[in-house]
């Protein structure tokens, strides 16, 4: 599962054995985890699931995803061409 990132605390990572599952990203910071669906097409994210975090936690989160959204679409697409080689 590979790091891509690391802010404030927060590790941002994929899990390279997901299948064929659409672009999404995992969090974790502590006991607290989440994974957002990354909208390609419509520069939006959707939740998938969160543990353990509240308002503030998710909209930071968010913050961060957006920041570096065309770097985790990067990130991914790299990671699912080294996939099916």
């Amino acid at each position: 599962m590979p790091t891509i990132l690391f802010i404030i605390g927060w590790r941002f990572f994929f899990y390279a054995n997901e299948g064929q599952e659409p672009i999404h990203i995992h969090c974790r910071k502590g006991d607290m985890e989440c994974k957002y669906w990354l909208d390609r097409n419509n520069f939006a994210l959707e939740e998938a699931y969160s543990y353990n975090m509240n308002s503030s936690d998710k909209r930071n989160v968010k913050k961060i995803i957006f920041e570096y959204f065309e770097f985790i679409e990067k990130e991914w697409d790299k990671l699912q061409k080294e996939l099916s080689q």
